[in-house]
């Protein structure tokens, strides 16, 4: 299987996204989805979900129309969990909790949270301190699947993402979001994929972090 293959079951597979990498074509410039075909032979692949160029993380792909199917309902009924980690060199206003609102188009492809709208958005969240580089670690569990989504939630916390410079993050060597995690139930077995980032300056020494902290499945999580 190619280096890009997480893990592979019968009826779907998980992938890696490179942060950088467009999920579509792009000009002149394969897509994710595209890479990833061609690297495992031109396997029928149906993708269910997807990240923006500036992620990186885990991608979850059906190998048939009737697993497709079955993650289409499962997304629509938000039995899919997906979990992120971000980082960001300024504070948020508040250490845990909710952004909630809708998602509105602002200028030039961005998106703003607004009070009124139809396309609601909720994140959950929790934020920890790094006393050595005084960045802050967020873990991030997206209850809807906006555009954009995370990366507003943090910038309307007072802390966008380090690299997102179209939300005003820090100039870097790549945007720090990263999908982290999946947890959901296919055909009644509990599927459960976790992987770190590998590339970037700022998240490395991430795993020693990442080891004081529960898996993001056992975090105490707000009640919905």
């Amino acid at each position: 299987m190619s280096n890009f293959v997480v893990y592979d079951h019968p009826d779907f597979l998980v992938a890696i996204k490179p942060a950088g990498l467009s999920f579509h074509k792009e000009e002149d410039e394969l897509g994710f989805v595209e890479v990833l075909r061609q690297t495992l032979g031109g396997m029928p692949l149906w993708p269910v979900h997807r990240l923006d160029k500036l992620t990186s993380g885990l991608l979850l792909f059906a190998k048939s129309a009737a697993a497709a199917r079955y993650f289409g309902t499962a997304f629509a009924e938000h039995r899919i969990h997906k979990y992120y980690l971000a980082i960001s060199d300024k504070k948020p206003s508040k250490k845990q909790g909710w952004v909630k609102g809708a998602m509105e188009k602002g200028r030039g492809g961005s998106w703003r949270l607004s009070r009124d709208g139809e396309l609601k958005a909720a994140t959950q969240f929790f934020s920890y301190g790094d006393m050595q580089t005084g960045q802050r670690l967020f873990v991030l569990r997206p209850l809807s699947g906006r555009t954009h989504q995370l990366r507003v939630a943090l910038k309307s916390l007072g802390s966008p993402i380090l690299g997102d410079e179209r939300y005003g993050g820090t100039p870097a060597d790549r945007g720090y979001l990263h999908a982290w995690a999946l947890d959901f139930d296919y055909q009644g077995e509990q599927q459960r994929i976790l992987l770190a980032p590998e590339s970037g300056s700022a998240f490395q020494g991430l795993e020693a972090q990442l080891a004081t902290i529960d898996s993001p499945w056992d975090l105490p999580w707000p009640s919905k």
